[in-house]
C-alpha cells in the first residue's frame, strides 16, 4: 500500500488516486447528463465550458477566451461562430478600440452561466457539507493545491 504519513494519520495514496480519478470521471458524466436533461439539450459541455469562461461581467477577446479553453484561434472561430448562431453569444465592437471584437453573453446565454454556475456550487457544496470547519478548511486548502498544481503543469 502506498501511504504518506502527514502529521500522525497515514494517508493511503492509491485510494485517494482512484477516489480522484472516479471523482472526476463522475463529475464529466453527471455534468453531461444534467445538460441533456435541461433546456440546453442543444449544447456540448465544451460549448458550456466556453460561454462560462466568456463571462456575464467582463467581455473578453476570441484569443482570451480560446487560451482559457485551450483551443486554437481558428477551432475557437468555428466554436464561437456556432455559440453565436444558437444565440448565446454576441459579438460586440469595443467601445474603446472599435477594431476590436469582444465576446458577450445574451440573455439566454447570462441564463445558462447562472444555471452552470449553480451546478458546481451545489457540486462543491456536497464535498464539504457534512465536514467541520477544521476540515472544510483542510479541503478549501487542498482544492486550491491541485488548481495550483494543474496550472503549472498547463503553463509548462
Amino acid at each position: 500500500m502506498s501511504t504518506n504519513k502527514l502529521g500522525s494519520q497515514l494517508v493511503d495514496m492509491k485510494q485517494v488516486n482512484q477516489d480522484l480519478m472516479d471523482l472526476f470521471t463522475n463529475v464529466v458524466w453527471v455534468e453531461e447528463y444534467e445538460l441533456k436533461q435541461s433546456p440546453f439539450h442543444a449544447l456540448t459541455v465544451k460549448e458550456v465550458h466556453t460561454i462560462y469562461v466568456i463571462s456575464m461581467y467582463e467581455e473578453k477577446t476570441a484569443s482570451q477566451v480560446a487560451k482559457a479553453v485551450h483551443l486554437s484561434p481558428s477551432a475557437m472561430t468555428t466554436a464561437i461562430d456556432r455559440l453565436v448562431d444558437k444565440g448565446y453569444v454576441e459579438r460586440r465592437r469595443s467601445k474603446e478600440d472599435r477594431r476590436v471584437v469582444k465576446l458577450g453573453l445574451t440573455h439566454q446565454g447570462r441564463v445558462l452561466y447562472r444555471a452552470h454556475q449553480q451546478f458546481h456550487y451545489k457540486v462543491a457544496k456536497a464535498l464539504i457539507d457534512d465536514m467541520s470547519g477544521e476540515e472544510a478548511l483542510a479541503m478549501e486548502r487542498a482544492v486550491h493545491n491541485l488548481q495550483t498544481y494543474l496550472k503549472a503543469l498547463i503553463e509548462s
